[in-house]
């Protein structure tokens, strides 16, 4: 009776660490892998309407997840668009809202600071655009364990750099650059070290090392962005592999290269989380900064990269902001689903809290889209707001089915996005209410700021 009890015991006592483990694997964080590309359209993809350019692991991405059809970028261009995504806030009162050689404070609150704290390792390959060498802005000094890229948003234009960045210190690339700029911008004459290339095999190697922990990589890629010193051939790739024997222009050529080459290293990406076993461990999301872009010699008309949306890059209409975003969370999200819920960059924040299962800083403009995913009731925005100070002083808001545009101090534009998606049919005029509601947003939303000034128009014989 003893030696029974004895094997009782010793089943119990095997038993509980086995129970123990089996509930935290049900509970544990997921890994977030955080996808951005730069000035990607949101017809550029085969899963958004695109024919010519092959995406088929995007396309893949979002067969296995959801895809949102209303989704939005922080800003029309770069650097704000960045910022809004890493603190949560809007272009109203963060601290970046163009695209200057500004800086990130101590006191800013990024995603990557929030995750580490959380107990993630935190890792960004590609650009940053939010903090210059030995500034405070440093992604190391703002949550990032690891970083390896561009820093400066201007140095990113070029693929062909005699430098990249890992962590504060410069690493010198075998591509000669005459007459750089102090940030390294320029045109290569001699060209050897792609820097997408690098990049790619950087976010490979942090998942290689961090494959054992949970981890946070922020993937920011700088494709499709044209390098604009470079002119009409700033569409800067290796190859154009696929479409080089296209009847196209080279730029078109170039760009579509641009794009296969990213959906490749997505997928090579893919296929290194299954192959260490932790697919089904994270969570992947894809998107891009802003619209596409008409600049290195690029036609945004060509491929038709804005889709059914009007306008591109530094436009307040929907072709400006609205962008591609893909969830992939095997076992959580249900595959091949897609989702007109409205949301936006500023969004990131509180969702990745959720998924770690931390508070989000107080007075962020984001709410999480975790239930969505989820299949569960999802709390709605009551409206998304922008503001953009290049040309003059633009503002745009995002209430429900309506779209307002307003170009510095004149009439506000108004648009009903559910009903005519491409923003043609002004319809201020038949609705004063809402265009009183949405003026209203925005002049709540503005904060003012002494680094980012609204200058309102001299009046006529001053």
């Amino acid at each position: 009776m003893n030696r029974f009890r004895s094997i009782a015991l010793l089943s119990l006592l095997l038993f509980i660490p086995t129970a123990s483990f089996a509930a935290e694997a049900k509970t544990r964080k997921p890994n977030i892998i955080f996808i951005m590309a730069d000035d990607l359209g949101y017809g550029d993809l085969g899963c958004y309407g695109q024919k010519q350019i092959k995406t088929p692991n995007i396309d893949r991405l979002a067969a296995e997840g959801m895809r949102f059809t209303n989704c939005y970028a922080g800003s029309t261009v770069c650097a704000p668009s960045r910022c809004v995504l890493m603190t949560g806030l809007h272009t109203g009162h963060c601290f970046i809202r163009g695209n200057g050689k500004d800086n990130l404070r101590p006191s800013d609150v990024t995603v990557a600071k929030l995750l580490k704290g959380a107990g993630y390792t935190t890792g960004l390959c590609g650009k940053w655009g939010l903090g210059h060498e030995g500034s405070t802005g440093l992604p190391t000094r703002q949550g990032f364990d690891y970083f390896y890229g561009y820093l400066d948003q201007h140095h990113a234009h070029n693929y062909y750099p005699s430098f990249l960045i890992r962590n504060g210190k410069r690493v010198k690339l075998r591509n000669v650059v005459p007459g750089e700029g102090k940030w390294g911008q320029g045109v290569a004459t001699k060209k050897i070290d792609y820097s997408h290339d690098l990049i790619a095999e950087e976010a490979l190697a942090f998942v290689d090392r961090s494959k054992d922990k949970t981890f946070f990589l922020y993937l920011a890629l700088t494709i499709p962005h044209a390098n604009n010193e470079a002119g009409k051939r700033g569409m800067e790739v290796p190859s154009y592999g696929q479409y080089a024997d296209k009847d196209w222009p080279e730029p078109q050529k170039g760009i579509a290269a641009m794009i296969s080459l990213m959906d490749r290293d997505i997928g090579r990406l893919m296929a290194r989380l299954k192959q260490h076993g932790i697919d089904d461990d994270t969570i992947v999301m894809f998107t891009s900064d802003n619209g596409p872009h008409r600049e290195g010699g690029n036609n945004p008309e060509f491929f038709d990269s804005n889709g059914p949306l009007r306008g591109i890059k530094r436009a307040m209409y929907d072709g400006g902001i609205r962008v591609p975003m893909i969830v992939r969370w095997p076992g959580h999200i249900k595959a091949g689903t897609t989702t007109d819920h409205v949301c936006a960059a500023v969004d990131l924040m509180p969702t990745a809290a959720a998924l770690a299962g931390v508070k989000p800083p107080e007075n962020i403009d984001g709410i999480s889209y975790l239930p969505v995913l989820l299949g569960q009731r999802q709390p709605q925005h009551e409206f998304l707001y922008w503001e953009f100070y290049e040309g003059g002083f633009k503002q745009s808001v995002r209430m429900g089915p309506w779209k307002g545009v307003r170009r510095g101090f004149g009439p506000l534009e108004l648009y009903n996005v559910n009903d005519e998606i491409g923003e043609r049919s002004n319809v201020a005029p038949q609705h004063p209410e809402v265009v009183a509601k949405i003026k209203s947003h925005m002049q709540s939303a503005h904060v003012p700021s002494k680094r980012w000034q609204v200058r309102r128009p001299k009046k006529k014989g001053k």
